[in-house]
């Protein structure tokens, strides 16, 4: 009896340690990064050297195929290609088209073919979902900036002087706080929160960066609404 428990807790023992935890984390954590920190660096990039920042797509693929190579590091380099389809249609819109607040969805969407080509031949499974969180969390953003009716203030801000930024984004400012745009932001959030959590309860690494990638949602637009609010002065 004793035999067989001990066998059964080696069994338990060697069964966790098998669990590649540590590697989920790096996942969920570079999903995140992915997402988050790009964003504030492209941001600037693609308004003063629009052509620099498309042609920083080259780059990202020639590393992302470096990566792939080896298999030490080919889910490294799966997750950044999946990157590198976020930051050419990032590129191309925010670079030329950022007057035109319908034609974000559609522009970022570019990708969403190859995506689900992935998905039918099953290959490229973490970049795929990588890419797939992070156009769900742009959906869900401009569907709140249709909702709360923000998109004349986002237009205003594309074409306005810079000195007019801070007026455009206190009316801006005003609806978000609003009751209503309130009540949507924690709606949506709330969404966006189950759908980033729930996947996490997976072992599979692709999960983990659809969860990261959906979640760090929340965190992309609490900074640029704190963003907003410092500059509304």
């Amino acid at each position: 009896m004793a035999q067989s428990v001990k066998s059964a807790i080696d069994l338990l023992k060697t069964r966790v340690a098998q669990l590649p935890i540590a590697e989920r984390q790096w996942m969920f954590g570079a999903a995140v990064f992915l997402v988050t920190v790009p964003v504030f660096f492209e941001a600037p990039l693609v308004r003063y050297a629009p052509l620099c920042a498309c042609s920083i797509t080259g780059g990202w693929w020639a590393i992302s195929w470096g990566l792939l190579s080896r298999r030490e590091t080919e889910v490294w380099g799966d997750l950044l290609l999946g990157f590198t389809g976020t930051w050419l249609t990032g590129s191309i819109y925010w670079g030329g088209l950022r007057w035109e607040p319908l034609l974000h969805l559609p522009v970022e969407a570019l990708g969403l073919p190859i995506a689900l080509w992935c998905l039918w031949r099953a290959r490229m499974a973490v970049g795929t979902w990588f890419y797939l969180g992070s156009l769900l969390g742009t959906a869900v953003t401009d569907l709140y900036f249709y909702i709360v009716d923000l998109i004349p203030h986002w237009r205003q801000l594309m074409h306005g002087e810079p000195e007019l930024a801070g007026v455009i984004l206190s009316a801006a400012l005003e609806r978000v706080n609003s009751p209503a745009g309130t009540a949507w932001a924690i709606a949506l959030a709330l969404v966006l929160l189950a759908t980033g959590a729930i996947p996490l309860r997976s072992r599979h690494l692709h999960w983990w960066a659809f969860g990261g990638a959906v979640l760090s949602t929340i965190l992309v637009d609490g900074l640029f609404w704190l963003a907003a609010w410092a500059g509304r002065a």
